[in-house]
C-alpha cells in the first residue's frame, strides 16, 4: 500500500531493522512458537526477517508491492521464501503454516472489508491449533502525521478480539504497551 517518502525512508532503514529485533518483535512474539513454517504477511522492506528466521526453520514473506517482493528475493531469497500476493486473497492452501504474523502493517491495507479479508485468510492457510500473531499502531494524531500521504486505517484495539473472533480464531489476546498493541490468536484444532 502506499507509504510517504518520509515512511519508506524510516522503514527500510537500520534504526528501525535494530527496533524491530529488540523491541517490537520481541514484545509482539513472547512465548509464541513459530513452529515448522510461518508465514509473514506484509514484509515489506525486511525489518523482522533476521529476528523471524531465528524462531523457525521455514519463513515464508507474503508482500504485495512487487517492487518490495524483488528487493527481498534478493536479499533474503537463500534464507526464506518471497510470494507476491495479497494478504487479503493468499495463494497458498488451506493448512500450509503453523503460525502467521504480521507487524506494523494491518493499517496499512485500505479497508477494514480488506483487514477482516485478511485476518480469514490468515485463519485459512494456518494448520489446526496454529498461531496468529503481530502487532500495529495505535491511532494517535502522531501516527497520522507519519502516515501523511499513506494509506492509513489503524485497527483499534478494543474491536480487534471481536473482529478475530468473527474470522473464526479463538483464545484471543490482546495488549497495549506504548504506542503499540499486539495480537495472538488461535486457530481450534
Amino acid at each position: 500500500m502506499p507509504m510517504n517518502i518520509f515512511h519508506r525512508m524510516l522503514c527500510r532503514s537500520s534504526m528501525w531493522e535494530r527496533i524491530s529485533a529488540t523491541s517490537i518483535v520481541p514484545w509482539a512474539l513472547a512465548d509464541v512458537d513459530l513452529g515448522a513454517g510461518a508465514l509473514e504477511i506484509g514484509p515489506g522492506y525486511g525489518a523482522n526477517i533476521g529476528s523471524l528466521l531465528g524462531r523457525t526453520p521455514a519463513l515464508t514473506g507474503l508482500e504485495i508491492d512487487p517492487a518490495l517482493t524483488e528487493r527481498l528475493r534478493t536479499r533474503h531469497g537463500d534464507s526464506m521464501t518471497v510470494v507476491q500476493g495479497d494478504g487479503a486473497a493468499m495463494p497458498f492452501p488451506d493448512n500450509s503454516f503453523d503460525a502467521v504474523v504480521c507487524f506494523t502493517m494491518l493499517h496499512h491495507v485500505p479497508s477494514r472489508r480488506q483487514q477482516d479479508a485478511l485476518f480469514a485468510e490468515a485463519l485459512r492457510v494456518l494448520r489446526p491449533g496454529g498461531v496468529f500473531a503481530g502487532s500495529d499502531g495505535l491511532d494517535s494524531t502522531a501516527f497520522r502525521l507519519m502516515h501523511l500521504g499513506d494509506t492509513c486505517l489503524p485497527v483499534p484495539p478494543d474491536t480487534a478480539e471481536d473482529r478475530l473472533a468473527g474470522a473464526g480464531f479463538g483464545k484471543i489476546g490482546i495488549a497495549t504497551k506504548g504506542t503499540s498493541f499486539r495480537f495472538r490468536a488461535t486457530k481450534s484444532s
